[in-house]
């Protein structure tokens, strides 16, 4: 590689960890972001997505052009369709309908997974995002018993969050005694206090029958049927938030797969057998619970980049994972925001600290460099 030009990295995906990734590989490298949409739809704070769109959207629906650390980088609106490794680069169908060839020095594999409505690989404009969610939002706004089928952290945050901020009889359903597996016990624990506490009818213990070919991607309105023998349940409408999530990886070849489809990575990120390739996020096999984007993979990525273009690679970082998840599960709300611990231990932030200084400042400011009003 000639010292005289900046290397090229493509971050494939520019959601939460793509994002974050691009912004702070500028200086070091020229930068090309794929994007299946036109802006960073946020996967976090799902329920209060679901009951306060308006202040959901201010927040974690944000048009690329606002970033100012993405000024420099070519983001391309379309879909990989190949990557050749050999020849390091890639296919691109673009939204428009025509393709593209980028060479890449680096490529970071951020992709994420498709979850039911929540999150998915489809092309869109502003306009299809926008609409989905309003309908997707007035659909619950108008049932009176609404079925939250699945026990994880978005089945837990869209219940009681319906139940918080609706008129609706709102029940979950999960398949084991206590929801959110992989959490803390202490923290599933308060978890199941503070569902009774919110109004949420919870039924454990029960593993609904999915209709076959059927990905959880729409709300449904039939009654619903448990394999674990209990009665069909009838509700106006049914939310699927379960488990099961299916990565962006269609374009990757099988050898750098695990045997669900997820990238397989070494303890520094890396695809192994490809030095300069990485993968983070939901889509990489870096460990049983895919945490590191929660687990600030992106740090992890960026430096090891950085690194490898000093000519460095005995400094590059090693990713560590929590052995639980950790974070908010509810999200904002009246009385703050609630982030829980791996070691199951919890804290609080004020609402009226947290809306200005943990989203205001922390989060658009130091995390993501500054973005501009709409």
């Amino acid at each position: 590689m000639s010292s005289s030009r900046k290397p090229t990295v493509i971050v494939a995906g520019l959601g939460d960890t793509g994002a974050l990734i691009a912004t702070r590989l500028t200086r070091t490298c020229n930068v090309v972001g794929i994007s299946t949409r036109p802006a960073l739809v946020s996967g976090q704070e799902l329920g209060t997505r679901l009951i306060d769109l308006p202040r959901w959207r201010r927040t974690y629906l944000i048009p690329y052009r606002r970033f100012r650390k993405l000024d420099s980088v070519d983001v391309i609106h379309g879909h990989i369709s190949n990557v050749d490794f050999n020849g390091s680069k890639i296919s691109v169908e673009l939204a428009n309908g025509s393709s593209r060839e980028v060479g890449y020095d680096y490529f970071v594999i951020a992709t994420g997974v498709s979850n039911g409505f929540w999150r998915h690989d489809r092309v869109e404009d502003l306009a299809t995002i926008d609409t989905e969610l309003s309908a997707i939002n007035a659909e619950l706004a108008n049932a009176s018993t609404i079925a939250v089928v699945g026990g994880g952290a978005t089945g837990v945050s869209v219940a009681d969050n319906l139940a918080r901020g609706g008129n609706a009889s709102v029940h979950l359903f999960h398949s084991g005694d206590e929801p959110l597996p992989g959490y803390h016990p202490s923290v599933r624990r308060w978890m199941a206090r503070q569902l009774a506490t919110d109004g949420v009818t919870v039924h454990p213990n029960h593993r609904a029958v999915v209709p076959e070919g059927f990905s959880g991607d729409q709300l449904t309105h039939d009654p619903v049927a448990w394999s674990t023998g209990q009665e069909p349940f009838d509700a106006d409408v049914t939310l699927w938030a379960l488990g099961g999530v299916t990565p962006h990886t269609k374009f990757l070849p099988a050898s750098v797969l695990d045997d669900e489809g997820f990238v397989l990575v070494d303890k520094n990120l890396r695809v192994p057998d490809h030095s300069n390739v990485f993968a983070v996020g939901d889509v990489a096999a870096s460990d049983p619970l895919r945490s590191s984007a929660r687990n600030w993979g992106f740090r992890v990525v960026v430096s090891n980049v950085k690194e490898l273009v000093r000519g460095r690679p005995s400094k590059l970082k090693t990713y560590k994972a929590s052995e639980y998840r950790w974070g908010s599960i509810l999200g904002l709300q009246d009385e703050g925001l609630t982030v829980v611990q791996p070691n199951g231990k919890r804290f609080r932030i004020p609402r009226k600290l947290a809306e200005p200084l943990l989203f205001s400042v922390f989060v658009q400011r130091i995390l993501y460099g500054g973005l501009r009003r709409n």
